[in-house]
């Protein structure tokens, strides 16, 4: 067996928003565990989200901005720090199999759900077996769970259909929560949480869908993470009622546009800019030309690839705040290479020609769903492709439909702007023919052996190389159009500093630290 320690060295979603500077907020919340905070600090952390939970029902859990509320209430058996590694969480410890299908998952002792009753492998089994079981956004991805074991009561046993290298970042997310099992079912778990967690939702100044209000546990075992005594979490579904809020220290932690970072920071807030939290790619879905023949022929997928002028693209739709890219790994794990940035020059009358060869020297038209997070960037994209030859309609979807519009493959090619992930959940989502974003289930027999090998693979040096050989793969073939990551600038008033730097995109309330913590 390959014993995984406490610090194996491992980098790793769709967003919905309600416009671009939702989507950036979202993807921008940055996971780090904290160490050497002052357990004894009195701050308070205040906090604006675009929208209100869903649910805290640990089936039902979404990650985005609602992931600052419910992760602080429930422990996940993994953790990610803030530079993307996975660390002991609610696990102390973990290991696999040679054969990569039997995870072992040894738990803390002392733990206590704020029911008082205690946390063991009964309650770690009854979780993953109803998220598991149980029609809801986490699921599938414990898909290749095929069954869960607690041979005793801090041992966990996960045993797979197939190896699965997403898992264990997996277990730091939504599908890694511990519920308690004498409340988990209840209807009251959707509004009334009971974790383990270290702090615990105070009823008494929550208003469901206007504030949430989180107080800490003095017991919780890894209390030096968390130095805020109490955090309140305001919905604010406007971006400038998000910024004034901040100025008027309703709030003391947020994004902010990039043309307002000046004027916070003579505000006295300091202010931290990450590069990339979220990718701006077409989704050039149709590989097989089942609804749109030219997305058949890889020469029109690298002509689209061809149509834009990224840098550009950065400075007027971004105002700089982000990078250009031609891959949709996040460029701080190990899938990203520098290397693939060269492949597609900015080349219309190139472009024109692939299409000639291929074809289609009049070009085409094509239909893409208008999504809320799509529509500032689609005069831009229509001129770029209209410009080639390709024309754009964009065909309105209401944000309720987002989801199940681009599932229903009626859509050959479309547009998205996804919060980063760790490469191997990345490598799962849009390059598996069962990932949420390759929705026209594509395969090749190249990548489905490259695939396996990653899913198989133990060690994370090798398994790296394995994924920027699917990077390359994906590239290469032209699966994806990415044009640019999105960046974000977030201001904190004095005393509390951001710790992320877009190494993991989780929202949890370890990315942030007091003034004199380090990350």
């Amino acid at each position: 067996m390959r014993i995984r320690h406490p610090h194996p060295r491992s980098h790793a979603r769709a967003l919905a928003g309600v416009g671009v500077a939702a989507v950036l907020l979202a993807s921008s919340a940055c996971d780090s565990e904290s160490t050497g905070a002052s357990s004894s600090s009195g701050e308070t952390l205040a906090l604006s989200i675009f929208g209100t939970p869903n649910s805290f029902d640990p089936t039902q859990l979404l990650e985005g901005q609602q992931m600052y509320v419910w992760d602080s209430v429930y422990d996940t058996l993994l953790i990610q720090d803030n530079k993307g590694r996975l660390q002991p969480g609610a696990a102390k410890s973990w290991q696999y199999s040679s054969d990569a299908r039997t995870l072992t998952l040894k738990l803390r002792t002392g733990m206590k759900f704020s029911s008082g009753s205690v946390v063991d492998a009964a309650a770690v089994k009854a979780t993953l077996e109803r998220i598991r079981t149980t029609p809801g956004p986490n699921q599938g991805v414990l898909a290749s769970v095929a069954s869960v074991e607690a041979p005793d009561s801090h041992t966990v046993v996960i045993k797979l259909k197939q190896p699965d290298g997403s898992l264990l970042t997996s277990l730091s997310t939504a599908a890694g929560v511990i519920g308690d099992p004498k409340t988990m079912t209840s209807k009251s778990a959707a509004l009334n949480p009971v974790g383990s967690g270290p702090y615990t939702l105070d009823k008494g100044a929550t208003v469901n869908g206007s504030v949430y209000v989180l107080k800490r546990r003095d017991d919780y075992w890894n209390k030096k993470a968390y130095p805020f005594r109490t955090v309140k979490i305001r919905v604010i579904s406007d971006q400038t009622a998000s910024a004034n809020a901040l100025k008027a220290g309703e709030t003391n932690a947020g994004t902010i546009d990039v043309a307002q970072v000046g004027s916070f920071k003579s505000a006295g807030f300091e202010t931290k800019h990450v590069q990339a939290t979220a990718v701006a790619a077409l989704v050039l879905g149709d590989r097989e030309g089942s609804v749109l023949e030219p997305l058949g022929d890889v020469r029109v997928r690298k002509a689209i690839n061809m149509a834009f002028d990224r840098t550009k693209m950065v400075k007027q739709l971004l105002r700089g705040s982000g990078r250009p890219t031609e891959q949709i790994f996040n460029p701080k794990g190990p899938g990203h290479d520098p290397a693939l940035d060269q492949t597609y020059s900015y080349d219309p009358a190139a472009a024109k020609k692939l299409l000639a060869e291929a074809g289609y020297a009049n070009g085409f038209s094509v239909t893409m769903p208008s999504l809320v997070f799509t529509k500032p960037f689609e005069p831009t994209f229509t001129q770029a492709l209209a410009d080639i030859g390709i024309k754009v309609k964009w065909q309105p979807v209401p944000p309720q439909q987002s989801v199940s519009a681009i599932a229903s493959k009626k859509y050959p090619m479309f547009l998205i702007v996804d919060g980063l992930n760790t490469t191997p959940v990345e490598a799962r989502n849009f390059y598996s023919p069962t990932g949420y974003r390759n929705v026209f289930n594509s395969t090749d027999p190249e990548l489905s052996k490259l695939l396996d090998r990653a899913n198989r693979e133990l060690d994370p040096a090798k398994a790296a190389d394995i994924y920027q050989e699917i990077n390359e793969f994906g590239v290469e073939n032209a699966w994806y159009g990415p044009v640019f990551y999105i960046g974000s600038d977030w201001a904190t008033k004095k005393g509390i500093t951001y710790l992320g730097d877009g190494s993991s995109t989780l929202a949890t309330i370890r990315q942030f630290g007091v003034a004199d913590q380090t990350s």
